[in-house]
């Protein structure tokens, strides 16, 4: 799979769980042993497993319009996968740490979203890595190919052209 699916799937993905973190009949109440939060609007556990609350669901819908952004060609998809990989394994590593789990009392990024922080910055990873060697990174804009460029050249002097003079002018 190319690098620019990856950023389909990865941005649909991430656009569908914001939307799930906004909408209250998705969120289940965090338990009481939960570390406490700032930030408490619509505050909870994700389908049950995943802590989330308005500013967890607002990086969520971010990430994944960027990943949409990429597909399109707009960025780098093997850009995309890269900050990814880089930003999911230092959340996940901070979601390890008993008092940098909330982000200073903002984001949840606890329990279960440790190792799904994980998984995403080791499959990011793989397409930052592995899949971008077997495929060229295509820029955004115009395409240029050298090769089907096709520029008519004068005849030379064996023709009894000389490339120095106007085009239909003889040598003397």
């Amino acid at each position: 799979m190319r690098s620019s699916v990856f950023a389909l799937f990865a941005g649909i993905a991430f656009l569908s769980a914001g939307l799930l973190g906004l909408m209250p009949a998705a969120l289940i109440p965090p338990p009481a042993d939960a570390p406490p939060l700032h930030f408490n609007l619509l505050h909870g556990d994700l389908l049950g497993l995943f802590p989330v609350n308005a500013l967890h669901s607002a990086a969520h819908l971010a990430i994944g319009f960027w990943g949409i952004v990429a597909w399109h060609g707009t960025v780098s998809p093997k850009g995309y996968a890269r900050a990814l990989t880089i930003l999911y394994a230092i959340l996940a590593v901070i979601g390890l740490i008993p008092g940098l789990n909330t982000l200073f009392g903002l984001v949840p990024i606890y329990g279960h979203d440790v190792w799904l922080h994980g998984a995403t910055a080791a499959i990011s990873g793989y397409f930052w890595w592995h899949a971008a060697r077997a495929e060229p990174e295509r820029r955004a804009g115009k395409e240029d190919d050298r090769r089907q460029q096709t520029v008519p050249v004068p005849r030379d002097r064996r023709d009894g052209h000389d490339r120095r003079l106007p085009f239909n002018s003889e040598i003397d």
